[in-house]
């Protein structure tokens, strides 16, 4: 409870500047996010899975 409490505060303060950031600014972060997300997906997907059972 306490994790998603402090996860809706964080997600206001973010949206709250980038409310007030230019828009050029808000899409490179978004685009450096959607990048990092990208990089991440392909890393989970190319990681061979060890199962020891």
């Amino acid at each position: 409870m306490l994790f998603l409490v402090a996860a809706l505060l964080l997600m206001g303060v973010v949206l709250g500047t980038v409310a007030h950031a230019p828009l050029t600014v808000s899409a490179v972060g978004g685009a450096v996010i959607a990048l990092w997300l990208a990089v991440f997906a392909l890393r989970e997907r190319h990681t061979p899975i060890d199962r020891e059972s």
